[in-house]
């Protein structure tokens, strides 16, 4: 695998992020571990707040396709175009 050249954020720094803003609540996204976008949106905060909106108008919108159909589009995508993210 070939490591990004952007200064990914660690473990410590999410759980610290995490405490701070999300006292005492799970996100839809709590995996248990702090997932690779998630180090890349920190990483990149000017893109952050675009991406993030642009990505829950397309996960959490309504539309014709539910949550689990639109989660197996998004994985498929991602392993097509072997996105380390």
């Amino acid at each position: 695998m070939v490591e990004a050249w952007v200064k990914i954020p660690s473990n410590e720094d999410w759980e610290k992020m995490r405490s701070a803003v999300m006292p005492g609540q799970r996100h839809p996204y709590d995996f248990g571990f702090f997932p690779a976008m998630g180090r890349l949106q920190m990483a990149l905060p000017r893109v952050a707040m675009p991406f993030s909106a642009l990505f829950s108008e397309i996960m959490f919108a309504p539309g014709a396709l539910d949550r689990r159909e639109r989660e197996m589009i998004a994985a498929v995508t991602a392993a097509a175009q072997d996105c380390m993210y």
